[in-house]
């Protein structure tokens, strides 16, 4: 793959540099938000990957599966639903959180979005996408260990406008989007409006109920007002909901036809959630202040055939998944015109209350025949959790950039944080028809605190106006917390996980700004690592262990030409547990790499639109060797999907055909040892093909 990449790079160079300067006027310079002010992303002391509004219609991108396949060392791994979907950045995944904090965080328009009430909804009117890689505990109001996917919707405007997408492909794949802006009140009160509507068959099909199995269909909505009563004052109130009703999850057991299985049960997934912000921003000519005011609620309600055979063993059924976060972020800074120094001081609180209510196993007629005749609960027997968890979390962070010289920018943060968690109660009751229920465990009020000092130094010199070096330490933080499923008071708690990473970047830009090449290298020693464990009635155990990441990114842009574009990533992670014992299996799984982190991520995107109006865009997407256990027996070897669009463009229309995975790439997106059946696991969707249509005015 180096050796792809080197091709590219020097076929871009020659082209640059037999393109007379006169043709060549479109630059790649990208304004981000990412250190809570517009600058340049080459300008930012940060590993970054920005998405420009242009680059995600023109790459379709709709999710987070779009967004980490365009992205160095950030990883989606779905399960074939809008449920369960696994992520990762530099080899840090949220395969092991439930109830503890996601090692990445998801901010919209500046909002956090956790892990339980995130799930994988589409994401229609993106402006741009940001992804910072590595820790963000200074200048976001959630610290995050693993880094932070920012998404940016677009703004109401003070001039009416309207756009519009249909697409249509195979599974009869239906996706409506539309957004609409424009003033209420002239130069003062904006509004927008966006949505999405889609439907899709299941691409796994059961062949004993003779239906799809993940199908999809549903959509959300967004809604924002804009009031802007001064020119230094802003604000914005935004309302969003999502409502979806699924198939049940992709799974099959492994060695068979990846896309149809034998299920008894015809499973679902329901999702809805809402979501309530206000943002206040005033701005003197001395400072800066920003208000951010959230309340998110979320809820899952799924049904799954448990043993994802024709047999009838059990059913897995969870009545609510609830989740409800409540956030107050403040942030007071040195104003855009700051030149030597730059300052900014933030605190934040949030509440978040997680319910997990009638989380059970139905046992079925077959479950003594599966499991053998000293299985102890017989059919029609249920194992049904409850649980409660309350946490709240206490911030206040600030950072200082000092300019002594031109050329040279000291940067020191420090943040404090304060934690809370405590399981209000949890319950896992056993049901048999004709006894009385037995409740096997019971806990309430288990309490875990925390609280930390983070610290972040860094560095950054300028060579000229189009080389920058930089280098940074942070600390890494996430918090102590209990366990959402535990199987007795020792381990209804588990300790907070630290890391210290080390960063040198490379930013460099070439041309008169038609190439750009950024590079980062990273070590990251993580303490306490919080590995998840279940046991066979679904108790939940969070262990600690001992790993190192190390690794890097490579990206590249470069116009040569006026229309064609030439985009590429590629990352590297070795991360691997230095200390580790399985407590169930008592395997030693040190050199082991972690789950969900491939050690290889690349793309490469080649785009063409020409004055004409024809368009055309082809991708290569790339995943190195992945494991799914900490024994490393689960494993997806290296793969690459090729995806293309073509089209024809004309005044605000376009009309594009559009293939994913062209050649059918057969791929495993999540596997788990689920013995007695064996392996478990969901595929990535096979090839795609539609057509789709774009206007605006």
């Amino acid at each position: 793959m180096s050796d792809r990449l080197g091709a590219v790079s020097a076929a871009a160079f020659i082209l640059l540099a037999i393109t007379p300067a006169a043709v060549a006027e479109e630059t790649l310079r990208i304004i981000v938000t990412a250190e809570r002010t517009p600058e340049d992303v080459q300008d930012v002391p940060i590993s970054i990957t920005a998405i420009t509004d242009q680059e995600i219609e023109d790459a379709d991108i709709t999710s987070l599966e779009d967004i980490a396949r365009n992205t160095p060392n950030f990883t989606f791994f779905s399960s074939g639903d809008r449920s369960f979907g696994l992520y990762s950045i530099r080899g840090l995944s949220n395969s092991t959180a439930i109830s503890n904090r996601d090692p990445v965080d998801f901010y919209v328009d500046g909002v956090p979005y956790n892990f339980a009430s995130f799930i994988d909804f589409d994401l229609p009117d993106l402006e741009r996408v940001e992804v910072l890689r590595g820790p963000q505990s200074v200048l976001y109001g959630r610290n995050s260990l693993a880094g932070v996917v920012n998404l940016i919707t677009r703004k109401p405007t003070d001039t009416f406008e309207f756009s519009g997408v249909a697409s249509y492909s195979n599974y009869n794949d239906l996706d409506l989007r539309a957004s609409v802006s424009g003033p209420i009140i002239d130069d003062e009160l904006f509004f927008r409006l966006a949505g999405n509507y889609g439907s899709r068959d299941g691409y796994l099909r059961n062949t004993l109920l003779d239906d799809g199995v993940n199908e999809q269909s549903g959509g959300n909505g967004r809604g924002q007002l804009l009031w802007t009563p001064s020119d230094n004052l802003e604000i914005a109130l935004n309302a969003s909901f999502n409502n979806y009703q699924d198939g049940a999850n992709a799974y099959v057991i492994l060695n068979t036809d990846p896309f149809e299985t034998e299920q008894d049960i015809d499973g679902f997934t329901d999702l809805v959630s809402n979501d309530q912000s206000l943002r206040v921003a005033y701005t003197h000519p001395d400072f800066r202040f920003t208000s951010i005011t959230n309340r998110r609620f979320s809820k899952n309600d799924v049904e799954f055939d448990g043993d994802y055979t024709a047999a009838d063993a059990f059913v897995v059924a969870i009545d609510a998944l609830e989740n409800t976060v409540f956030s107050q972020e403040l942030r007071l800074q040195s104003p855009e015109a700051a030149e030597r120094f730059e300052w900014i001081l933030g605190g934040y609180f949030e509440s978040n209350q997680f319910d997990s209510v009638n989380n059970g196993l139905i046992n079925g007629n077959d479950i003594a025949t599966i499991f053998g005749p000293t299985f102890p609960l017989p059919p029609g027997s249920t194992n049904v959790a409850n649980a409660e968890v309350n946490s709240d979390t206490f911030a206040v962070f600030g950072q200082v950039n000092y300019r002594p010289i031109d050329a040279l920018t000291l940067t020191t943060g420090l943040r404090y944080e304060s934690t809370n968690s405590t399981l209000e109660k949890f319950e896992r009751t056993i049901t048999i028809p004709g006894l009385p229920d037995t409740t096997l465990i019971s806990l309430d009020e288990i309490e875990q605190n925390g609280n930390e000092l983070l610290p972040r130094f860094a560095a950054e010199y300028r060579f000229s106006s189009d080389l920058m070096a930089y280098g940074s330490i942070t600390r890494g933080y996430r918090p102590s917390g209990v366990n959402i499923g535990p199987g007795d008071e020792a381990s209804a708690t588990f300790d907070a996980e630290r890391s210290w990473n080390y960063e040198v970047g490379l930013k460099s830009s070439w041309l008169d700004d038609r190439l750009a090449i950024n590079l980062a290298l990273f070590h990251t020693p993580v303490d306490n690592f919080q590995v998840l464990q279940f046991d066979l009635i679904g108790n939940s155990f969070t262990d600690n262990a001992d790993v190192s990441i190390t690794g890097f990114e490579l990206e590249a842009r470069a116009t040569p030409l006026i229309g064609f574009d030439i985009i590429a990533g590629f990352g590297l992670t070795d991360a691997e547990f230095t200390n580790f014992t399985n407590p169930f299996t008592g395997d030693d799984a040190e050199g082991n790499n972690l789950q969900f982190s491939p050690d290889v991520t690349y793309n490469l995107a080649l785009q063409y639109r020409s004055p004409q109006g024809l368009f055309g865009r082809l991708e290569l997407q790339g995943l190195g060797t992945t494991f799914f256990d900490d024994a490393n027996t689960l494993k997806q070897e290296p793969y690459a999907i090729v995806n293309a669009r073509l089209g024809y463009e004309f005044d605000n229309t376009g009309i594009y055909l559009f293939g994913n995975n062209i050649f059918d790439q057969e791929y495993i997106n999540q596997a788990f040892a689920f013995p007695p059946f064996g392996t478990i696991a969901s595929f990535g969707i096979p090839a795609n093909y539609g057509v789709q249509v774009r206007t605006r005015f």
